[in-house]
């Protein structure tokens, strides 16, 4: 069973060979201090032994100065030491801005970026990945958060139509880019802080699921697997996030109160999870036991019976120690064949 074939075996709640791992984003810091001559997101993958390779979408950069920038939504950025940069202020503020507003061409030349390349290098032996959005986040960077939830309130019909411009450039720019090599699609935006979901959960099945459902229904037409993304604590909306039809849900961060164990009793039979070592304080500060075990009780709570996939809380950022990193796939590896170890969450203690 090559890569490709074991996460797609687990995204089917199947028990491939091994728990599969994967890493949407790693930090070229963490690249660079592991594989020097691997810094490259493929050469990386294969180094380190990653089921999957993944890659955004291009959004050309305007009027760059050292420290900040407007991208093709208009959103103005300031950089950040990390991949992502921060978005400050978007370009809608009035009703007459969102009339004007074009969201980025889906058909641009540029708009797949790397992601044909890493498709014609691994397709069929690596799961491909794009990462991208479907309405919410977007949506957020245009008028600011805090303002968006705001309308869920005060001005629903604005919510709706921003959302909706911004899921049609999105599913357009999904579809093309399935059809150009990717096997799934990461969908990013983020719906809850560490302690409950941003927004209610009436708003959120009113403003959020409509949307997440025909992003999921055109990847899925498209031929292709969806993992929803999420930080933060989403037992509030957890029902409704799986009942829109993923294949697989991530991060399921621990210290947002997601326990594993308990997501996989609920959830197992209906969906692939995703996750979850802490890359906060574990795989920063930890020592490599610590991550060892901490793998050992992950693959012992959720892959068990399979439709489990191995990979950090968020993703492997500047302040990951690389040799924890390294720790985590390895005993990835080490211990996740299957049939897995009965007592494999009770080693070591």
């Amino acid at each position: 069973m090559n890569s490709a074939e074991r996460v797609f075996a687990a995204l089917q709640g199947q028990e491939p060979d091994r728990v599969p791992i994967i890493e949407s984003v790693i930090d070229e810091k963490i690249r660079r201090a592991l594989f020097p001559e691997a810094v490259e997101t493929g050469a990386f993958s294969d180094a380190i032994g990653l089921d999957a390779v993944s890659a955004g979408l291009e959004f050309r950069r305007h009027r760059q100065e050292p420290e900040s920038y407007y991208d093709e939504w208009g959103v103005f950025y300031r950089t950040s030491l990390e991949a992502l940069s921060h978005p400050v202020r978007g370009p809608i503020a009035s009703r007459e801005d969102l009339k004007d507003y074009q969201p980025p061409d889906p058909e641009a030349p540029w708009r797949l970026g790397k992601l044909p390349e890493l498709a014609a290098r691994y397709k069929g032996s690596k799961a491909v990945i794009l990462h991208h959005r479907a309405a919410f986040m977007w949506s957020a960077y245009l008028v600011g958060l805090d303002n968006l939830l705001l309308y869920f309130a005060a001005d629903p019909d604005f919510a709706h139509e921003l959302m909706d411009k911004v899921l049609e450039a999105n599913i357009a720019m999904v579809r093309r880019a399935i059809r150009a090599g990717a096997d799934l699609v990461i969908l990013g935006d983020d719906y809850a802080h560490n302690h409950a979901p941003m927004m209610s959960p009436t708003h959120f099945r009113e403003f959020i699921l409509p949307r997440l459902q025909k992003m999921i229904v055109a990847i899925r037409e498209e031929g292709a697997f969806c993992i929803k993304h999420s930080d933060g604590n989403l037992w509030l909306i957890l029902d409704m996030i799986i009942d829109a039809g993923p294949h697989a849900i991530n991060p399921l961060e621990p210290v947002a109160g997601m326990d594993i164990g308990r997501v996989k009793e609920q959830y197992g039979d209906r969906v692939c999870l995703i996750g979850n070592i802490d890359c906060g304080e574990l795989l920063s500060h930890g020592s490599v036991e610590q991550v060892d075990h901490s793998v050992r009780r992950c693959l012992a709570d959720a892959a068990m019976g399979g439709g489990f996939i191995l990979s950090s809380s968020n993703s492997i950022h500047s302040s990951v120690n690389p040799e924890n990193y390294l720790a985590m796939v390895r005993a990835g590896q080490k211990y996740g064949a299957y049939p897995l170890d009965p007592d494999l969450g009770c080693q070591g203690q």
